[in-house]
């Protein structure tokens, strides 16, 4: 039986955890627990996370209604509900704005990978939205195309949101990823980012699926993706306006890469690279064909269609030369 006291003692935890790192100023923030098949508890608006307590807190319905609490629920909560209605195992959710992921948010610049083995595992591929005006369930939306095969999201221009099974977990994904940012950008001041090889890369995968973390590098999609090139969510990148600046992409890893290149050793991605296929967000970066399916057999009436329009530009030419 779940102990709702109890749970709202965690929350105000949380507040003052995400107040005191900074991720939270003012009044931003929110975070929920999922107590019951359609109540949640949540934080409210205009109060600040670092002196929540929990006769503060307030809940609401699957849908967004307040049903308690004497303060006005938080206007993001939509956001929250959503995530709970993709993954039902999730109970709950942490948004807030830790200063270099959201650094990130604003840029909306990739997070590179393969750089620090506790991201690896715990992590992955972090996907960024498109930007949506918050608090309504447009800005909600924006997190369903990632929020099955990642437990932290950053939101473009805005800040981030993850979830777990409790709200410790719910917090601890944000607070590796701001650390995890702070140390990417420290270590391009200092000159370069050294990344991972192949090998290594597999190797920390290897551990995750040993530990029982999933990642959608493991599965049969992506046997054909480039373990580090951010190919998970990279489709999202165009429309939502994501492009590789500050960072060199690193050295191309996996089955479609450059024969040898995986072997390369720890480079910053300054080194000369291969000419390989972009994945159309900048050009001359490498990735393998992820995800493409079999080109259809040409029939016999488009091979003809073909050999006719290549005869009759041979024909062309020739012309044109005389």
């Amino acid at each position: 039986m779940i102990n709702a006291h109890q749970i709202k003692e965690e929350i105000c935890d949380i507040g003052r955890r995400i107040y005191n790192k900074g991720f939270a100023a003012g009044n931003d923030g929110n975070i929920t627990y999922r107590v019951g098949e359609n109540e949640v508890i949540c934080t409210p608006t205009m109060v600040s996370k670092g002196f929540l307590k929990p006769s503060d807190l307030c809940t609401v319905d699957m849908e967004g209604k307040q049903l308690s609490g004497h303060r006005k629920r938080t206007s993001e909560v939509l956001l929250h509900l959503a995530i709970m209605k993709s993954r039902p195992e999730i109970k709950s959710v942490v948004h807030c704005h830790p200063p270099h992921a959201t650094a990130f948010a604003v840029a909306r610049e990739p997070i590179p990978q393969c750089v620090l083995p506790e991201v690896e595992v715990f992590l992955g591929d972090v996907p960024i939205t498109k930007y949506e005006t918050p608090g309504g369930q447009a800005f909600a939306d924006t997190i369903l195309p990632f929020v099955a095969k990642s437990n932290v999201i950053i939101l473009a221009n805005h800040g981030t949101v993850s979830f777990g099974k409790t709200v410790e977990l719910a917090y601890w994904w944000t607070e590796i990823l701001d650390a995890y940012c702070r140390i990417l950008m420290l270590s391009r001041d200092l000159g370069k980012v050294n990344y991972f090889t192949e090998q290594k890369t597999r190797e920390l995968l290897d551990l995750k699926q040993k530990w029982g973390f999933t990642d959608p590098r493991l599965t049969e999609e992506m046997k054909n993706c480039d373990i580090c090139a951010n190919d998970t969510f990279r489709e999202s990148w165009a429309g939502a306006g994501i492009e590789r600046r500050a960072f060199d992409p690193p050295p191309p890893m996996g089955p479609g890469a450059a024969q040898g290149s995986g072997a390369r050793g720890q480079g910053s991605g300054n080194e000369e690279k291969p000419n390989v296929q972009a994945h159309g967000d900048g050009e001359g970066e490498h990735a393998c064909q992820c995800n493409s399916k079999p080109a259809a057999p040409v029939s016999s009436e488009q091979e003809a269609l073909i050999r006719v329009i290549t005869e009759r530009v041979m024909a062309a030419l020739a012309t044109t030369a005389k």
